[in-house]
């Protein structure tokens, strides 16, 4: 762990169970997505499994690089908003995509 928590040890806890909870989620729905696009080719399942992986990457990627790298909290955040943005990006173009 990181020698200078970003909180009380309650809610650096309550954060790492969210986090894993969300990247056990997510890791779900991509999963099931992946088996979708599997099964039918459509390109759109195959950008929405694409969009869901990045948004749960990016849910899950500040809070692993701050505790285990040591890179700074703003800058991990900054790299999670942008996956999440990405991962958006993507799956509203699969929405759209036909």
């Amino acid at each position: 762990m990181n020698p200078l928590p970003a909180g009380p040890m309650e809610l650096t806890l309550a954060l790492a169970v969210v986090k894993t909870l969300v990247l056990v989620v997510g890791s779900v729905i991509t999963y099931f997505s992946f088996k979708a696009y599997r099964r039918t080719r459509q390109r759109a399942l195959g950008c929405l499994t694409a969009g869901f992986g990045l948004v749960t990457l990016g849910f899950v990627l500040a809070g692993m690089l701050y505790e285990l790298l040591g890179v700074h909290l703003v800058t991990g955040i900054l790299l999670e908003s942008l996956l999440v943005l990405a991962g958006f990006l993507v799956i509203a173009y699969s929405l759209y995509v036909q």
